[in-house]
């Protein structure tokens, strides 16, 4: 059996001008052919990666940090925040004027018409600012919030919701999610379904949400561009995502 190879987006599989590198989709279409199975791991929504998917014709994926998993388009594992204790973060965060997004398996909903931080991060996924609706939360299962603050101020939240994780993705906003929900949870459950041991998994990623995949993961690599902490735990290190750098982990590992 051929590895499980499970792929972050942001900075690992999208360089920083968020395009696929073409030395990237030569490499992944190779690993493909030569008997490997490609996976998607990512803080995103399962909405906003439909495209990439597509284009790399994967249809096995780990979205919202764990929180939403499908083998082979079928839904196999679901975890929605809890609805009354997401409420709770929503007035604690609307004291100190910070906004909320809410994301589920379709779409993502604002919880004010407008905000500068909001704009900025969203930007930088190329998507545009959300509609707005106060109560989103409250009639639909939300899998992944986000609350828009800045690193100092994100200290309060882990003090008073030590419920949930937040993981800082952007300048300006964090990833709220079940405690103890993960990539890495996510990977667990994941390959109860494709019959991989962990041994068989390769996870590529550089962000401070794919730590615990690659601690648990058979074998590691962080893009250079990565984040210091991701880079150390990291079995390896490939070159920038700008400079071919997952191609180059792909060969140095023997998968194409």
């Amino acid at each position: 059996m051929g590895k499980l190879l499970l792929l972050d987006i942001d900075g690992t599989l999208l360089n920083s001008k968020k395009e696929l590198p073409a030395s990237a989709l030569e490499a992944l279409q190779k690993a493909r052919e030569n008997g490997h199975e490609l996976a998607i791991a990512t803080g995103r929504a399962p909405f906003m990666i439909t495209d990439l998917r597509e284009k790399l014709d994967i249809h096995t994926f780990i979205t919202f940090n764990g929180q939403y998993i499908v083998h082979d388009d079928r839904v196999i594992h679901t975890e929605a925040l809890d609805s009354e204790l997401l409420e709770k973060v929503v007035l604690f965060a609307e004291e100190r004027d910070h906004p909320l997004v809410f994301m589920n398996s379709k779409k993502m909903i604002s919880s004010i018409d407008y905000h500068p931080d909001i704009d900025e991060s969203l930007k930088s996924l190329k998507f545009p600012h959300p509609e707005t609706e106060r109560n989103f939360h409250l009639d639909n299962d939300i899998y992944q919030s986000l609350v828009f603050c800045t690193e100092e101020e994100e200290a309060q939240y882990h003090e008073k919701f030590k419920e949930f994780s937040f993981v800082r993705w952007h300048r300006v906003s964090c990833d709220i999610l079940p405690k103890g929900g993960s990539k890495a949870s996510g990977i667990e459950k994941l390959i109860a379904s494709t019959g991989h041991t962990i041994e068989d998994t390769i996870a590529f990623g550089d962000g401070l949400n794919d730590l615990q995949m690659m601690q648990v993961a058979g074998y590691s690599v962080a893009l250079d561009n990565g984040h210091p902490e991701t880079k150390k735990v990291a079995s390896h290190v490939t070159a920038h995502v700008d400079e071919d750098g997952l191609a180059k982990a792909f060969a140095h590992l023997g998968l194409i």
